[in-house]
């Protein structure tokens, strides 16, 4: 779904209970219970969080790089006159 931010985190039970625990969209789930194909999802979506995490870091630094390359341009514009019609 685009647009939909999934709840999920995993976390690890502390002391002699050391299972992983899938939180999601506001559940736990025994991450060992499930079948080896709810492991692959869980994975993937793991994967595609962490690409889209990345990819909007990206884009916050080419959008800080634009704002410093139009701050450059307009004070070295400043500097010349503009065509006049």
């Amino acid at each position: 779904m685009v647009g939909h931010r999934s709840d999920l985190s995993m976390a690890s039970n502390q002391g002699a209970d050391r299972r992983a625990i899938l939180n999601f969209e506001g559940k736990r789930y025994d991450l060992s219970s499930m079948s080896d194909e709810m492991k692959r999802l869980v994975k993937g979506l793991q994967t595609a969080e962490g690409q889209l995490k990345f990819a909007q870091d990206q884009l916050r630094v080419v959008a800080v790089g634009r704002q410093v390359l139009a701050s450059q341009l307009k004070r070295k514009l400043s500097e010349i006159d503009p065509i006049t019609d």
